[in-house]
C-alpha cells in the first residue's frame, strides 16, 4: 500500500491530497471487511507520530499489513517491505507494486530493497516491515533481524513498536496497539553490527511489552 518513492520530503501526515490513487482505492474497496468483517482497533493512537516513522510489527498472519494499515487510517499511508515472492503473485503482485508494496529478498543483502527503503524514509513517508522477517503463527516473537536498526538509526527516523495478536476473528475487534515512538542510539554515525542486534532485540522487547494491552 503507497507508490514509488516521492521526489520531496516532507509527507503531510492527515493529508489525502497526492496520495497514490491505487492505495487509495484499494483502501476503500477493503473498507468494509476490516469495518465489518474483520474490524481492526487502534489501540495507544496518540503515540503515531506527525510525520513520518518505521512501524516495527511482529507477524503472524499474511494479512498483518493491511490490518496495520486500517489502524493508522486513510490518511496514513504506508509503505510495506513484504517478501519478494509476494510481488510476483499473476494481479495481485502487480497491485501491489503500484499500491507501494516492495519486495525483499530474503537471505541475502538487497541493495534494491534497503535504497528504496532509505528514500521512504528520507522522504518523511511511513514504512511498516515486520523484523523477524518471516511469520510465527504460533504468535511467539522470533528473533529479530537488524534492518530495522539500520534504517532508523541511518535516516534518523522514529521507531514505532507494534503488536498484533495473532488470532484475529469474524466481527470482532482486532487490536493493533502502537507504542512510543523512540530513537535508537549508537556511538557513532552509522553504528557497528552489535548495536544493530543490541537494538534489535531492544525492539522485540518493546513489541512483546505491548501485549497485555491488546487483552484487555
Amino acid at each position: 500500500l503507497g507508490g514509488k518513492p516521492a521526489a520531496a520530503a516532507g509527507y503531510n501526515q492527515g493529508d489525502i491530497t497526492g496520495m497514490n490513487l491505487v492505495y487509495v482505492l484499494a483502501y476503500m474497496v477493503l473498507w468494509p471487511v476490516f469495518r465489518i468483517l474483520l474490524p481492526t482497533k487502534a489501540v495507544n493512537k496518540h503515540n503515531l507520530p506527525d510525520r513520518g516513522a518505521l512501524y516495527c510489527a511482529n507477524h503472524t498472519r499474511l494479512n498483518d499489513p493491511l490490518f496495520v494499515a486500517f489502524a493508522l487510517g486513510l490518511s496514513r499511508q504506508v509503505h510495506v517491505m513484504a517478501k519478494d515472492e509476494v510481488m510476483h503473485w499473476p494481479v495481485l503482485g502487480w497491485i501491489l507494486k503500484k499500491g507501494g508494496i516492495f519486495g525483499v529478498k530474503r537471505g541475502k543483502s538487497d541493495v534494491t530493497a534497503i535504497r528504496t527503503a532509505l528514500t521512504y524514509l528520507k522522504n518523511g513517508e511511513n514504512l511498516l516491515l515486520f523484523p523477524e522477517g518471516t511469520r510465527h503463527q504460533d504468535g511467539d516473537m522470533g528473533d529479530a533481524k537488524t534492518g530495522a536498526a539500520m534504517l532508523a538509526v541511518r535516516t534518523g527516523v522514529p521507531i514505532v513498536p507494534i503488536y498484533i495478536p495473532a488470532e484475529k476473528h469474524w466481527f470482532r475487534f482486532t487490536p493493533v496497539v502502537f507504542g512510543e515512538p523512540y530513537y535508537p542510539k549508537v556511538a557513532g554515525r552509522k553504528g557497528t553490527s552489535e548495536e544493530y542486534r543490541a537494538i534489535a532485540e531492544d525492539l522485540m522487547g518493546r513489541i512483546e511489552a505491548l501485549k497485555p494491552q491488546a487483552e484487555r
